[in-house]
Order: structure tokens, then C-alpha cells, then sequence
């Protein structure tokens, strides 16, 4: 049965939680008139929150926002509200990801293309907006690697969001693979557990939002899977065979999925 090394998106393909949706939720709501902005420190709570649209959501609980906007009592109306703020923020962060303002994370689309090489299907599970992972998928990988995805699984095509485990099972069912023939990447502890419920091994490769969090469930956990002649990534946590050294290798790949 095939291998397949499935990515999440957002601060795995790029940074794009803190250069790029944080940026965008911001920017929507200073045209919408809004007096709220998230600063970093309060943007790594609420993205412990899975999807976009249930973080706003959320904001109903929240007095010093209410302090500034008349949220409805009604839960319906105020989901109304949440969903037009998304679809503009959505459109300010495929603007953001076009420009090419958020590089690929270092040795991302290196290790992909390796994968690919070596024999692994290449897939992308996110709990965003399908067309936001697209746009992220496209302008890291570059059409030609991207268009040989086997398949981008995102948004609304589950009901239940990371930490659940419903978008890894979608794709493992889709795509015809056995979890235990499957390697996850991740940078957040909710997309750990999701991986982890799904039965797949996963890798972590932290960023500054999630770097504090506990991946103890983490077959190996690293700052990223760098690139040769670049500095040494820092491995956190290894529970594998795999040596990385200054980068990390379709090699080590193939022995995480041996552990």
C-alpha cells in the first residue's frame, strides 16, 4: 500500500498564522470599523481554536470585545455576522499569499519534493478554507509539485475540527491508505492529537505561536526540516530511529515511518 506524507497548512507550509491570517483578521476589521485587533500573544490563544470562522465566533464570550462591538444574543445572528467578517478576511489573506509577502517554512518544499521522488503520495489536511490552502499549497510548492498532490482535504469538508481526528480519517479513506503507512506533519498540539486519533504518526515542526505547547505525543519534534549548507535544525523530541543532522532527509522520513 502507498506511503504518504499529508501536511497541515497553516504554519507548516508557511507562517502563515502570524504573518498571514493574523495580518488579514486585523486588516478586516479596521475597514469593518471594528475597534478590536488581535496582538500575537492573544492571536496564540485563539488559534488553539480550530478554523478561522470559530475563532470569531468565539469572541461572543469575550467581554472586553463585546465592550466594543454589540454582539447579538442570538447565536445564529451572530455566525451570520462571523461569516461575513471571513469571507473579506479570507479575500485580504489570498491577496497576502499571492504577493508572495509569506515564504515556504525552510526545507519544505525540498522534503516534498523528495517524498514524491521516493515514492510517497503527497496530500494537505487543514482545518481552513479550502481555497486559502490552495493558495498557500500553490505559492510554496509551485504549480507543477502542487498539481501532483493527491489530494487537499480542508474547511467545511468535515464537521468536527482539529483536535478531532475527522480530516486525517477523510483522507485516509479518500486517497485508499493505511494510517500506519502514513506520516502527518504538524505545528500545533491540536493538529497532533488529530493525527494521533487518526492512528498516524506525526511530526512536528513548531513556530513561534505553538513552540510552548506539548507534543509529547510527537514521533519527533523539530524547528523545521531545514535546508543543506543552512544552519542545524534543533530537534526537541525524537522517539524514532531517525539521525537527522543539519537537515532532515527523505531517510529520516522513511525511518519515522519505521518506528
Amino acid at each position: 500500500m502507498n506511503k504518504a506524507l499529508i501536511f497541515d497548512c497553516d504554519g507548516v507550509l508557511a507562517d502563515t498564522e502570524r504573518d498571514g491570517h493574523l495580518v488579514a483578521f486585523n486588516q478586516m476589521w479596521r475597514e469593518h470599523g471594528v475597534d478590536w485587533q488581535w496582538s500575537l500573544e492573544q492571536y496564540a490563544e485563539k488559534v488553539k481554536i480550530g478554523g478561522g470562522k470559530e475563532r470569531m465566533f468565539s469572541l461572543r464570550q469575550d467581554e472586553d470585545f463585546r465592550a466594543v462591538y454589540p454582539v447579538p444574543e442570538s447565536e445564529e445572528a451572530w455566525w451570520n455576522i462571523v461569516t461575513g467578517w471571513h469571507k473579506r478576511k479570507s479575500a485580504i489573506y489570498k491577496e497576502l499569499i499571492s504577493s508572495g509577502a509569506i515564504p515556504g517554512r525552510p526545507g519544505i518544499k525540498r522534503l516534498a519534493e523528495s517524498a514524491l521522488a521516493n515514492g510517497w503520495l503527497l496530500a494537505v489536511g487543514s482545518t481552513s478554507a479550502i481555497a486559502s490552502v490552495k493558495a498557500v499549497l500553490y505559492q510554496v510548492m509551485g504549480v507543477e509539485l502542487a498539481s501532483q498532490f493527491a489530494g487537499v482535504f480542508a474547511g467545511d469538508m468535515v464537521k468536527a475540527k482539529k483536535p478531532a481526528p475527522d480530516i486525517y480519517n477523510l483522507a485516509v479513506a479518500q486517497l485508499n491508505l493505511d494510517p500506519a503507512n502514513c506520516i502527518v506533519v504538524e505545528d500545533s498540539r491540536n493538529g497532533l492529537l488529530a493525527a494521533t486519533a487518526a492512528g498516524i504518526s506525526c511530526i512536528v515542526t513548531y513556530n513561534d505561536l505553538t513552540k510552548d505547547e506539548d507534543f509529547s505525543e510527537a514521533a519527533i519534534v523539530i524547528s523545521d526540516f531545514g535546508e543543506p549548507g543552512n544552519e542545524s535544525i534543533t530537534i526537541a523530541q525524537n522517539l524514532t530511529q531517525a539521525k537527522p543532522n543539519q537537515y532532515f532527509s527523505v531517510d529520516d522520513l522513511e525511518q519515522v515511518l519505521v518506528n
